[in-house]
């Protein structure tokens, strides 16, 4: 605790999603914050790409239940809706099995039965039983997903009765969802979105079945101008409340006496602090910024040995003419898909006939290109960085498979109408973004890395240090990062015994009709 009548100050490495939620939570809480970003815009892996005019988000696109982020503006005394600009999707998107048999998913329950009875009739009667018990699925674990655990005593506390029940520990989301569906393609439909984490529906606890809810319950959203807009909307919120961001400035060493932080070093100069939020990527930061000695359960060698999520391979493309026929998300998934997560997660190899996913905005948002003109993003899950998988030799091979696999959604004719491209790899994830061995999706969700076992957001193995982001509790996405922020600024406005005006209830679940795009 601060003993100074002046504001605590917080230093924010990472300007990210949760470093600049942190950054307005605590700003409008009293502290005194300096975010410092490495590169030279906000928003980290929720930025903008921008090339010849065209616009790509170059990681999220989903913008998924935005309750979370709308109750952290208005703590802050604004409205998300007066800052960006959400259109609800209608269909969220199309899902291609195997190019052949397309399920336009829509937020429609009578549309959607009917989507589901093309490929089962008797799996169409479960889809609202479905949404019952996931509804108190949530609602049951939405008080675990929004407190901190500090350790076993916290898990302990939960009433573990009634949750696990709900939770059935041993079982995959694939699993669960076989006691509503049984037709393989519906359960898919239904599982995927476990790939938000970076794990397969196949291993990812069955917990995480609330995401496939979620967008039935809470929509599919399109900001305007791209997922970029939110983090930059969040930037200039944070500034406005008095938290400074100092863009092209890297932290290069954080400074301890003893196991506490008290200060940070860039090229420019020493910032003492009396508290240190790290948003970076929570591997990297350690291994880069904080001495292995003063790390105790979570030294180099435990490191080496967490699980970790998959990588991506990227395609930002800019393409001469529209792609009319092509939804705004479009997720094409195998015919082998089960191997071809075992690719992923087990071999660690690439796929002959990968899974991938296209992000086409200009049905919805014309701002995202030129006028009359695509920007495509096109996303492969891949294993992260492993030996077996040589980048270097891999990158111009892996491209020709994705363009052969873009044909089976209908853009056989991509490599004559590209006028913009770039690439990314696990590789690069690692090296320009600074992703430990590229994971994307930071540690892997499983059991046992979850609530007390991640790393803590009062950062158990150092003093002063908190932690935002996908690397810590609850875990990855962005409404659960949002959620990391709100939690771990919570537990920072106690630890120097400030009573922050955060009128919104943490449970907040105030919105507006969101207007819904006509997406073809």
């Amino acid at each position: 605790m601060s003993c100074s009548s002046s504001p605590p100050k917080a230093i924010v490495i990472g300007a990210g999603p949760g470093g600049l939620a942190s950054a307005m939570l605590l700003a409008s809480a009293g502290f005194d914050v300096t975010v410092l970003e490495r590169r030279q815009q906000v928003g980290g892996r929720t930025s903008t790409l921008e090339a010849e005019g065209f616009r790509f988000d170059l990681g999220p696109t989903f913008f998924l239940y935005p309750q979370v982020l709308r109750s952290i503006f208005a703590s802050c005394g604004r409205n998300l809706d007066h800052e960006v600009d959400l259109i609800r999707l209608d269909p969220h998107y199309n899902l291609s099995f195997g190019g052949r048999d397309v399920m336009a998913v829509t937020p429609d329950l009578e549309g959607m039965r009917h989507q589901i009875a093309r490929f089962c009739a008797a799996d169409a009667a479960n889809l609202e039983p479905f949404l019952a018990e996931n509804r108190r699925k949530l609602e049951a674990f939405r008080p675990v997903l929004e407190s901190p655990f500090t350790g076993l005593g916290d898990v302990l506390r939960l009433p573990l009765r009634e949750l696990l029940p709900l939770l059935r520990p041993f079982s995959s989301v694939d699993t669960d969802l076989g006691r509503f569906f049984s037709d393989s393609r519906i359960r898919l439909a239904f599982s995927f979105q476990s790939k938000y984490l970076g794990m397969s529906p196949f291993k990812c606890p069955s917990l995480f079945t609330i995401l496939s809810f979620l967008e039935y319950e809470h929509g599919v959203f399109h900001p305007r101008g791209g997922c970029g807009a939110v983090t930059q909307a969040m930037a200039r919120v944070a500034e406005d409340l008095g938290a400074r961001i100092r863009l092209g400035e890297p932290v290069e060493e954080i400074c301890f006496e003893g196991r506490k932080a008290v200060a940070v070093r860039t090229a420019r100069e020493t910032l003492a602090c009396d508290a240190l939020v790290i948003n970076a990527d929570f591997a990297h930061a350690m291994k880069h910024l904080v001495p292995n000695d003063l790390r105790r359960r979570w030294s180099d060698r435990k490191l080496e040995k967490k699980r970790y999520s998959c990588s991506t391979y990227m395609m930002y493309l800019g393409l001469e003419g529209r792609c009319e026929d092509l939804a705004h998300h479009t997720i094409f998934l195998s015919d082998d898909y089960r191997n071809g997560l075992a690719d992923i997660e087990t071999h660690h190899r690439l796929s002959a006939d990968p899974s991938f996913y296209v992000h086409n905005p200009v049905v919805t948002d014309p701002s995202m290109a030129p006028t009359g003109q695509s920007s495509l993003y096109v996303l492969a899950p891949v294993t992260h960085q492993h030996p077996n998988v040589d980048w270097q030799h891999e990158r111009g091979r892996f491209r020709r498979t994705m363009l052969r696999q873009l044909a089976k959604v209908g853009l056989e004719d991509v490599e004559r109408r590209i006028r913009f491209e770039k690439i990314v790899t696990p590789m690069d994830w690692e090296s320009d973004l600074h992703l430990y061995r590229g994971a994307t999706f930071s540690l892997a969700h499983s059991l046992d890395q979850l609530l007390h076992l991640r790393p803590r957001n009062r950062f158990e193995d150092l003093d002063g240090v908190y932690l935002v982001g996908g690397g810590t509790h609850p875990g990855s996405g962005l409404p659960v990062i949002f959620e990391s922020a709100r939690i771990t600024s919570r537990l920072m406005a106690e630890d120097f015994a400030l009573e922050p005006a955060w009128d919104e209830p943490l449970t907040a679940t105030s919105e507006r009709p969101e207007r819904l795009a006509d997406v073809a």
